[in-house]
């Protein structure tokens, strides 16, 4: 009977952990539908302020807000941090979607919207339904998740195709080299898989870029 009773206690927490999950989405929906264009933009938590980095972050963030666009991070530092305060420089919509974690993860002073996740799969549900282009900087683990995740919706036509771009060439050689002699050259994917991804260095470009694909 005890061992019952511990089972429907389970069963009562997993249902009620639904009813958490459908708050976040709401929560998020309701605050990010007015947003207007927007791009998502990930990278490392750990880069500093005098990192270069950080600084170009914060340098495409800022011509981003000046475009009408908002800029959309994780909500925490590093690259989320630089790219939060080059927005909110320029007047623009800055926003930040912070996750909880045991370690890293601090909400930045620079976002104007914040909002705050238990679960990590609601908050990539919101980096990909707001944003009209991911832009990832160099990043560890979560960046590469992001990266990757945002080229499968859009090879698999999950989403509609948008600009999904890598900034330092430097950096983003290597993975993109192994890509196409791991993965092209034994047809794990298709040629025009290749042209989902775009790697660049130069913000303005970046810029450019993205306002090509978005009517604003």
């Amino acid at each position: 009977m005890e061992r019952q009773y511990l089972i429907d206690d389970i069963r009562l927490g997993e249902s009620w952990r639904l009813f958490k999950i459908m708050g976040e989405f709401v929560g998020g929906v309701e605050a990010l539908h007015n947003i207007g264009p927007a791009v998502s933009i990930f990278g490392s938590a750990r880069s500093e302020p005098d990192d270069p980095v950080y600084q170009k972050a914060e340098e495409i963030a800022a011509l981003f807000a000046k475009n009408d666009f908002a800029v959309i991070t994780g909500g925490g530092g590093g690259v989320m941090e630089a790219a939060n305060k080059g927005a909110a420089r320029e007047g623009g919509t800055s926003i930040g979607l912070n996750i909880s974690l045991p370690f890293e993860q601090q909400p930045n002073p620079y976002a104007n919207v914040e909002l705050e996740f238990d679960y990590f799969f609601i908050r990539k549900v919101m980096f990909v339904k707001y944003a009209q282009a991911y832009i990832a900087l160099p990043g560890g683990f979560g960046t590469l998740d992001e990266v990757f995740e945002s080229i499968t919706l859009v090879q698999t036509q999950r989403i509609k195709p948008l600009p999904i771009i890598l900034v330092d060439s430097a950096y983003w050689s290597g993975l993109s080299d192994w890509i196409v002699e791991r993965l092209l050259d034994t047809e794990l994917i298709s040629p025009e898989d290749i042209d989902i991804l775009q790697i660049m260095d130069d913000p303005e470009e970046i810029v450019k870029t993205v306002k090509k694909t978005v009517i604003l």
